[in-house]
């Protein structure tokens, strides 16, 4: 797989692995499933994975670890591993958040992270979600502090504002910025991503594939088992779900066209929209992240790329990306 540049000195596959899927969200998890999936990701030419000590309370961390682990040590050097703090969540099993930027909070967390990863260095850490209540400068200002201290490589932010993104840059330079995008979520055209661009860092999209949707998969809300995020979600309602199957029709000429699926031809396009942009695409089984893999190979045609930039405007995806208590620290 070809290689993309997030910052000056932080290169990684032009398609990265989302794996909070195999801690929980989405239906039941397999340990031992996921462990081989993980080893697929060296034939898929995949090196960037992407966790967070959100997922699963610290278990998605601790399965990277084992991972890496298990790795030779040439192996494990091809590997670039993100992770994020920010996000606190009460011990027992609840959506509940708050969001916690705190100096202190930020450099337990990473030590924590480290010893779950089983690193001496996160290469990339990210600040999960903003608050309100923390100047971001006073955030940037720790994160740097772990830079210098050697215990992080490189500092991102996770659903940032455009004046949030310039703000932080002037303490440390940021890496990259992870935020939801896909053909069904555009909220960062208008001003955040101009400014991610203007600034020259990178851009790591989750959920690049609408939770699933693009991949034309889901159609019905009674596919979802009860403990999946989307069961609940407003845009997975059968309403809303109907109206927007219109976008995947759309999309399904295209899919046709270049011998693909509708989420390749989400994902290749999505790798048109910037240079620096590296999607993180999340699946627990093999197949699904061989497909994955195989859309950074598809070129699609100016004139198709015109077309899809242009879709949502015909189509309005109905329906929140997430509850109320989810958009805590959203673009703030």
């Amino acid at each position: 797989m070809q290689k993309r540049t997030l910052s000056q000195d932080l290169e990684v596959s032009a398609l990265g692995y989302g794996a909070m899927g195999l801690s929980e969200f989405y239906g039941q998890t397999d340990d031992k499933q996921s462990l081989q999936l993980l080893h697929k990701l060296i034939d898929a030419g995949i090196t960037f994975i992407d966790t967070a000590d959100l997922y699963g309370r610290g278990h998605n961390e601790q399965l990277i670890g084992r991972f890496l682990a298990s790795l030779a040590p040439s192996t494990r050097a091809t590997f670039t591993v993100a992770t994020k703090c920010g996000i606190e969540r009460p011990a027992e099993e609840a959506y509940a958040r708050t969001i916690n930027n705190q100096p202190d909070y930020i450099t337990r967390c990473c030590e924590a992270s480290l010893k779950r990863l089983g690193v001496e260095r996160i290469d990339l850490f990210y600040l999960h979600r903003i608050s309100p209540a923390t100047p971001v400068e006073e955030s940037m200002s720790t994160l740097s502090r772990l830079v210098q201290q050697g215990k992080i490589a490189h500092i991102g932010l996770c659903e940032a504002s455009a004046t949030t993104l310039q703000r932080a840059q002037a303490i440390h330079p940021l890496a990259a910025l992870q935020t939801e995008y896909s053909l069904w979520t555009r909220d960062i055209e208008d001003e955040i991503l101009p400014a991610v661009k203007a600034l020259g860092i990178g851009l790591v999209p989750y959920s690049p594939l609408g939770r699933g949707f693009l991949t034309g998969k889901y159609r019905h809300n009674s596919e979802f088992a009860g403990d999946d995020f989307r069961k609940h979600n407003e845009r997975f309602q059968q309403a809303n779900l109907d109206h927007n199957l219109q976008l995947l029709n759309a999309i399904a000429p295209l899919a046709e066209k270049y011998h693909a699926t509708t989420g390749q031809i989400a994902l290749a396009w999505l790798l048109t929209q910037y240079e620096k942009i590296v999607p993180i695409p999340g699946t627990k089984q093999i197949a699904y992240l061989t497909e994955n893999a195989q859309a950074a190979e598809i070129v699609l045609d100016a004139a198709d790329i015109t077309l899809l930039n242009g879709v949502h405007q015909q189509i309005g995806v109905q329906g929140g990306r997430y509850s109320e208590e989810g958009m805590k620290g959203v673009n703030a």
